[in-house]
């Protein structure tokens, strides 16, 4: 290792192995994820057989026990893994997520053993594909306290009725882990949480939704018209569900960071790429300092985020189950969240205008980056919201 690969090693904060792990992931997304990259985003087309060649390689279930079919890491590394994905295929790598953090490591930290052998060896290893199901049509900031789809005992099944949107993997899952009212007396403390699989009754899609960035990651709107789940694939209990959606959140917020990450990684290599090569006036680009000064703005902007990434990854290995929606750790990941997003803004920002028309034409590879950067202040909570949290936890302790 040269000295200078040493320093960077130093200054990132990863292990020799946890370095590696990054390497192997990114060397997986440049050659399996990056040329399916174009076809996704021009036609909003979904690779079908892709969650098995990534199910295949050891890339699903990374933080699940070798004994449900997992890797037996930890979020860290399965974030690691996000990042290095993200810069290749960010489209690929939210579905990725949706199905690795949003539906499987929770049916993983919430389900019994019974539910855990039925649905966790399939997830990973890709034959099944992964969703959660909570935004609903007037339900999106206020998530638990504007629910309408409830959840009715009838024998041994539940029927559920409602509309759940802006599904990511909502298209094309097989299982999805679904949000209901089952109190309404109760308000949101009347939750409860279901493994609804497609083939169900009472479900379908009602529409694949067409996005301005983040294109082929399939997104819909899905329908429960008396959806009959069997009473079995109640997961965390009665009334149980907030715990599991404020869990969730907390540890989907962490998962976001490295998307962000990882985009704004990708767009300054892209940007360094481009002065080395644009020539104007006689000289590349590079050798004006105008250009000089926003790469270097970049540069520290990108470092920042992956300090402060990789520092709010570790900090959730620690959550317990059950745990979140509250303290430091509620804090934490928002504030992450919230600062990566917006970084990756000003990244993006810079990397079109040093590309100049080439940025603005559609097809260019840092214009389909620059499309997906809005989603990014919007999922798993607005900017808004994120800022709610953390000044929330600041005040109460």
């Amino acid at each position: 290792m040269s000295q200078t690969t040493s320093i960077d090693l130093l200054f990132s904060g990863l292990s020799e192995d946890e370095q590696t792990i990054l390497d192997q992931a990114d060397r997986f997304g440049r050659e399996q994820m990056f040329p399916l990259a174009a076809r996704m985003d021009n036609e909003e087309w979904w690779p079908t057989e892709v969650f098995k060649k990534i199910g295949e390689t050891g890339y699903f279930g990374i933080p699940v026990p070798e004994a449900h079919g997992g890797a037996g890491m930890d979020l860290f590394t399965s974030g690691l893994v996000l990042q290095a994905f993200s810069r290749w295929n960010h489209a690929l790598a939210l579905s990725w997520v949706a199905h690795e953090n949003l539906c499987l490591y929770n049916i993983f930290r919430n389900a019994n053993d019974e539910q855990r052998q039925r649905y966790l060896p399939g997830l990973c290893s890709g034959n099944l594909i992964g969703a959660l199901g909570l935004t609903e049509p007037g339900a999106g900031s206020d998530a638990l306290g504007s629910m309408a789809t409830t959840a009715t005992p009838d024998g041994d099944d539940y029927l559920l009725n409602g509309r759940k949107i802006y599904i990511t993997n909502g298209p094309v899952a097989d299982v999805l882990l679904v949000y209901a009212k089952t109190d309404k007396q109760l308000g949101a403390r009347g939750i409860s949480a279901f493994i609804v699989e497609k083939d169900m009754p009472g479900f379908s899609v009602a529409q694949k939704l067409v996005k301005m960035g983040f294109r082929g990651s399939q997104t819909g709107e899905l329908v429960f018209d008396n959806c009959r789940v069997p009473a079995r694939n109640l997961i965390g209990g009665f009334n149980e569900g907030v715990k599991v959606v404020m869990s969730g959140l907390d540890l989907e917020r962490a998962m976001i960071s490295p998307i962000c990450l990882g985009i704004a990684e990708r767009a300054l290599e892209l940007s360094l790429d481009y002065a080395r090569t644009r020539h104007q006036f006689g000289k590349p680009i590079s050798d004006f300092q105008m250009v000089r000064a926003k790469l270097a703005d970049m540069y520290v902007w990108v470092e920042s985020m992956r300090l402060f990434t990789y520092q709010a990854l570790r900090a959730s290995n620690q959550l317990e189950i059950g745990g979140g929606g509250r303290g430091s750790i509620h804090k934490i990941t928002a504030a992450s969240v919230m600062f990566t997003a917006e970084t990756m803004n000003k990244v993006l920002n810079e990397a079109v205008q040093i590309h100049g028309g080439t940025g603005y034409i559609w097809e260019s590879e840092i214009n389909r980056l620059y499309r997906a950067i809005k989603l990014l202040e919007i999922g798993a909570g607005t900017t808004e919201v994120r800022k709610i949290i953390i000044s929330e936890e600041m005040l109460r302790s």
